[in-house]
């Protein structure tokens, strides 16, 4: 372990996987807290409970410039992805049972995906260019008149490259009524990246509090007003459209974080891209044949996704761990079979060069001094793999 790990405070720099939970948001929960009764119930409690619940929801559609009852709240962004595949692919079925998603998606979104071919679905793959880019024209050449649903993330949540989603939105509208509906997973958006559906054109957006300094366990599916979804979840709450007691507290949180998200954008998105630049000139200066993933300039500005030739990311991330630095293997690997990150093979990397990916992706509390001492232990950890690696040749 190095000697600075032992010195000085932890450096998180997996905000991509899951963020602090801002004090604005604990307030607003511990506060909904208060409202202990079942939003269903016709009696005061429950009426107290139902009227925060609809506030949250209401507050959260002002974000995204939608209405009130267009926001359906979820347990996670998974959970919305998930609903918006299958929910829209199984309600549209008797038109098409057609859909068009990238490689590049989400497990949550690829998952569902294949759970419908086993539905008798066909599903077609959009292949990014080498920066992870989504090409509006390639989509557009895989709908088909039986296509009901178009799905690409906004932004990656591995490489981070920013996705074209009003341009492709806008192409398939001009198909007139044979356009297929068009879903983002914008997940990793929030605070991020302008989040008007209107703007963006979308019928179906996913997003979550877990990446935008809210609670985890809840997340949100914008739904077009017309649009018809299939629950997941039976039940009566939420327009009978997902089964279950609404949390009270944890949309009140979710919408006091997005809020905040959304007032701090102007001011947090150029130093998030300051700092991650910074980052990668330190890093590459200590390690000069480090490869960037993901395009250099239309990207998050929290994120910098590099990979280091002939090293293991898992052996970088645990090192780094050691010396005090969170970060996250753009790997993907599982535990068992050891794949290599599947966004990182889409665009046209070599699995050697995918295994020895590390994601980091930095936050608010991240400052220039969190740079430069990633970026000197960071160098320290390759070089030391890399005279072990030497050794054993």
């Amino acid at each position: 372990m190095s000697t600075t790990a032992m010195s000085e405070p932890r450096v998180y720099l997996d905000h991509a996987a899951a963020t602090p939970l801002s004090a604005r948001a604990a307030v607003a929960m511990t506060t909904a807290h208060e409202h202990f009764g079942n939003p269903s119930s016709l009696h005061h409690e429950g009426r107290a409970a139902g009227q925060s619940f609809a506030d949250s929801s209401a507050r959260i559609a002002a974000v995204l410039g939608a209405a009130p009852g267009e926001i359906l709240f979820t347990g996670s962004g998974s959970e919305s992805d998930a609903l918006a595949i299958m929910g829209v692919a199984r309600a549209y079925r008797a038109r098409g049972k057609h859909i068009v998603v990238s490689a590049i998606e989400h497990k949550a979104v690829l998952k569902s995906a294949q759970l419908l071919v086993q539905e008798g679905f066909e599903i077609s793959f959009v292949k990014p260019d080498s920066v992870g880019r989504i090409d509006p024209a390639q989509v557009l050449a895989l709908v088909r008149d039986d296509t009901t649903l178009v799905s690409i993330m906004y932004a990656n949540n591995e490489i981070g490259t920013v996705e074209p989603i009003a341009d492709i939105a806008a192409l398939l509208r001009a198909r007139g009524a044979k356009r297929p509906l068009v879903h983002t997973d914008a997940c990793q958006a929030a605070g991020q990246l302008p989040l008007s559906v209107a703007a963006l054109g979308v019928d179906l957006m996913s997003i979550n509090a877990a990446k935008a300094y809210g609670p985890k366990g809840i997340g949100a599916l914008y739904v077009r007003r017309g649009v018809t979804l299939m629950p997941l979840i039976p039940g009566e709450q939420q327009q009978g459209l997902r089964g279950g007691t609404e949390s009270v507290a944890l949309a009140a949180g979710f919408a006091a974080a997005l809020e905040e998200a959304e007032g701090m954008c102007t001011i947090e998105v150029p130093r998030l891209a300051a700092l991650r630049d910074l980052l990668w000139q330190e890093i590459k200066k200590e390690v000069p044949d480090v490869v960037l993933n993901g395009d250099p300039a239309n990207r998050l500005a929290n994120n910098l996704h590099v990979s280091v030739p002939g090293i293991e990311g898992e052996s970088i991330l645990l090192m780094l761990d050691e010396a005090g630095i969170a970060c996250a293997t753009g790997s993907a690997c599982n535990s068992l079979d050891l794949e290599p990150s599947h966004v990182l093979l889409a665009v046209g990397g070599e699995a050697a060069l995918a295994h020895g990916s590390i994601r980091f992706s930095l936050g608010r509390a991240n400052t220039k001094d969190n740079m430069h001492r990633t970026a000197r232990e960071f160098g320290r950890i390759v070089r030391t793999l890399k005279s072990f690696s030497a050794l054993t040749i």
